[in-house]
Parts: C-alpha cells; sequence; structure tokens
C-alpha cells in the first residue's frame, strides 16, 4: 500500500476522505494541503505526510493510480506548481 495512504489510513482518515483529498490534489495542490492540514493528525504525523507529498510526486501517482484517479489531472496541477 502506498505509504501516503497507509498513513491516513492509520489515523483514522475514511476511505471516501482519502480519494476526495487525491482528488483535490490532482485538480488544486494548495487547497488540498490545507484540506489534509484540517484532519487532525498530530502535528507529527501531518510533517511527514506533507514532506512525503512535496518531496516524492511519484508517491502521489502511486496513490492516485491505486485509487483509481486520473493521473493526467496530476500532471496538469503539477504544471500549475510550477507557474
Amino acid at each position: 500500500m502506498n505509504p501516503i495512504i497507509a498513513l491516513l489510513k492509520d489515523n483514522n482518515i475514511s476511505d471516501g476522505q482519502i480519494s476526495s483529498i487525491f482528488e483535490m490534489l490532482t485538480q488544486n495542490p494548495l487547497a488540498a494541503m490545507a484540506t489534509i492540514s484540517q484532519l487532525g493528525l498530530p502535528q507529527d504525523k501531518l510533517q511527514m505526510l506533507m514532506a512525503q507529498v512535496m518531496q516524492n510526486p511519484a508517491l502521489i501517482k502511486e496513490a492516485v493510480e491505486e485509487l483509481g484517479l486520473d493521473f493526467s489531472k496530476v500532471e496538469s496541477a503539477k504544471e500549475q506548481l510550477q507557474k
């Protein structure tokens, strides 16, 4: 299982919320980060999650594929971040 998904599940985040977060990551990464920060994760887990998301985009791709979402949206979101 993808480490980002595993961390969310370990902290009692529902499958629906996880899918919603990754859907948001594909459309608006900054809004997704705000949503992630509001999940009530312990600070150390939140920092670890944010670091994984920011430092390893391949994990996002894996998670999106694992959840059956459209990765092409992730690519366009990544382009938005680079602007």
